[in-house]
């Protein structure tokens, strides 16, 4: 079975190596780096098997990106607290989506809607939209990018006319093709990231269904969700754009 590598960062500068990536689902930790190769410095290695090679990594690569805790537990919130850190936030809120479909907009009018019509009558005056506007208001980011399969499944297409109304609250909404996403080697994981300082994984059940949210405040961890906002939203396109182009393309 090929393993789900996870890149977690590297202390070369930028160049890529050496650099350490982890197991997602065993745990395990990957490292690669120049070997040692000098004899005499072989030599005094213990337990070196054959077939095995020592690498030669600066100290600060293993303090700053191998996992700290193998036994952290997890720190799930519900969606009352969740829905909190739209209030407290003090800059930032930023969201990958990843999915394709949520079983809650299927549950919806406006869906609905959309399947018979192809839009919506979007209502700009619910709790959310009054939360986010009031906080864009006082000059907070909102910014998500939205992944979108080729074809576009019917509930990224949902999404997709649901941006006219989040970037009239003042969003910033913008799409990646999932073809790009994949060479840019970006997680199938839903999260938010608030403040730059802390992640909210968003979990669901087999039904699509968001069940709850692990709350990640792990130094390493939040660097890495940052690393990946950075390469979404450089690639990544503004949905007005994304819409047109779709559209010329049928």
């Amino acid at each position: 079975m090929v393993r789900q590598l996870r890149f977690n960062g590297t202390g070369s500068g930028g160049t890529g190596c050496p650099s350490v990536h982890e197991d997602a689902e065993s745990g395990e930790v990957i490292v690669h780096g120049p070997p040692l190769t000098d004899p005499a410095d072989i030599a005094q290695l213990q337990h070196l098997s054959e077939g095995e090679v020592a690498v030669v990594v600066p100290r600060e690569l293993l303090v700053d990106w191998t996992p700290k805790d193998a036994t952290r537990q997890a720190r799930i919130i519900d969606l009352d607290e969740f829905e909190n850190l739209f209030r407290t936030f003090k800059h930032s809120a930023w969201r990958l989506e990843t999915r394709r479909r949520f079983a809650s907009d299927e549950a919806t009018d406006t869906y609905r809607q959309f399947i018979e019509t192809g839009t919506a009558d979007w209502d700009t005056e619910d709790p959310y939209c009054d939360l986010i506007r009031s906080q864009t208001a006082q000059g907070k980011r909102v910014e998500r990018v939205r992944i979108v399969d080729s074809p576009p499944t019917t509930g990224q297409l949902y999404l997709l006319d649901n941006a006219k109304r989040n970037s009239g609250l003042g969003e910033d909404i913008r799409n990646l093709w999932r073809s790009d996403a994949d060479q840019l080697q970006l997680p199938s994981e839903d999260f938010w990231l608030f403040d730059s300082r802390l992640a909210a994984k968003l979990r669901f059940d087999e039904d699509d269904n968001l069940v709850d949210v692990e709350l990640i405040t792990e130094p390493a961890e939040v660097v890495r969700y940052s690393v990946i906002r950075d390469a979404a939203w450089h690639h990544a396109v503004p949905y007005e754009e994304f819409a047109a182009k779709l559209n010329d393309s049928k």
